[in-house]
């Protein structure tokens, strides 16, 4: 009897409470590293491969931890980058709303798992061998019912709750963290058509998911990281397997690059630049947007000076939307920014400027001699605004290169 007791209490292993919580975190972590790795970079968007027994391995923790379905999870992620934050996005914030996705992140992804539409559409090139039609998508619950009964024998009762733990820890972290704040709240490197950002600069605690705004500009980069500063350890944890050749790397983002010599000049533009312009198109929209909230900040004090308190309440209000590409603003955003536009035309010459810009790189037709002239053509009418940040912009943006 007494020895059920110290095994209902404290398992086979009979650890310390800080046993523990070490074992619980370690626990987790190995299932954020299966799903960033495998999951996310090297199944979703083939940014690495994974040696099989390493991919097999995430492949049959996923299984045993959380019970998710690889080619369910790849197939809702890849539909979230097609439709992000449009009607079909599987978990959009600015579709569903910040508190559902948040709280309901996992729901919204069961729902969407049962789309056989999506599966077929999106989930090609998934795991289809024996043991992922039998075991693993069939009885994708069997894992998680083993790892309760390993959890309570290793740790007795207290097993129960390191279980519940690996059980919320991805709906939380993935599911709501990054698929809700990551929509929402932090800063952007690249002004990409979403609503995506960096939740923090150092991505250790959910393996480099945090730089999600990185992600979004460069989907299939196995590196999430792109500034000096930030930190993704789902990349160190590659770049080790890589060291022992068990992961090569298929895709990264490109280089920033810059003219050795400074800027060249307007009628000195060539295919260099323009091909280092459409590459690092999302980087150059940030530094555009930069532009275009100085300004705004610069014509808010000038309606306080002016008293003009209804005026800069409607431009205070339309900050945010001025920053983002107007097709995709609700009518009646639209009609606010147009409203503002009216009450500081400068801003106007903005967004004109900024849809010109973008059409170097949206136009499927024109041939890259006319894009070019087009560029020429930019800079100097930017050159000419009249506008300081403008002018400062179009000079920068001249140092660009493949």
């Amino acid at each position: 009897m007494t020895t059920f007791l110290s095994l209902a209490q404290g398992g086979v292993l009979q650890l310390g409470p800080w046993a523990l919580l070490a074992v619980t975190l370690i626990l987790t972590h190995i299932t954020i590293a299966a799903v960033t790795l495998y999951l996310h970079r090297s199944q979703a968007h083939r940014g690495v491969d994974l040696h099989p027994a390493v991919a097999h391995f995430f492949r049959f923790w996923l299984w045993f931890t959380t019970g998710m379905v690889t080619r369910e999870w790849v197939a809702i992620h890849r539909k979230h980058h097609a439709k992000c934050e449009r009607e079909g996005d599987p978990h959009s914030p600015a579709v569903f709303g910040l508190s559902q996705v948040f709280f309901r992140g996992a729901e919204l992804y069961r729902d969407e798992a049962q789309n056989a539409e999506t599966l077929k559409r999106y989930g090609h090139g998934t795991p289809d061998d024996w043991v992922e039609r039998h075991v693993y998508a069939r009885h994708n619950l069997l894992g998680i019912g083993l790892m309760l009964g390993i959890d309570l024998l290793l740790f007795g009762v207290v097993g129960l709750t390191i279980w519940a733990v690996q059980m919320a820890w991805i709906p939380f972290w993935a599911a709501g963290v990054v698929n809700g704040l990551g929509h929402a709240w932090g800063y952007r490197n690249f002004a990409c058509p979403d609503d995506s950002t960096n939740v923090s600069p150092w991505g250790i605690l959910i393996g480099g998911e945090e730089l999600h705004n990185n992600h979004h500009a460069y989907g299939t980069s196995a590196k999430f990281s792109s500034k000096w500063y930030e930190f993704d350890l789902g990349w160190m944890y590659i770049r080790l397997l890589q060291a022992c050749r068990l992961a090569q790397v298929r895709r990264l983002a490109p280089p920033l690059r810059w003219e050795k010599n400074g800027p060249v000049a307007i009628e000195q533009l060539g295919q260099d630049q323009l091909q280092g312009i459409i590459a690092h198109r999302y980087e150059v929209l940030a530094r555009y947007s930069r532009v275009v909230k100085a300004t705004v900040a610069h014509e808010l004090k000038a309606l306080k000076v002016r008293r003009c308190l209804a005026e800069r309440t409607l431009l205070r209000r339309c900050r945010k939307w001025l920053l983002r590409d107007q097709a995709v603003l609700a009518p009646v955003e639209q009609a606010q920014v147009t409203r503002a536009v009216s009450v500081a035309p400068v801003l106007g010459t903005l967004l004109q400027m900024r849809r010109e810009l973008t059409a170097l790189w949206e136009s499927s037709s024109a041939s890259s001699d006319q894009l070019l002239a087009d560029l020429r053509a930019w800079c100097q009418r930017a050159q000419a605004s009249g506008i300081e940040g403008l002018e400062q912009f179009a000079y920068r943006l001249r140092s660009y290169a493949a």
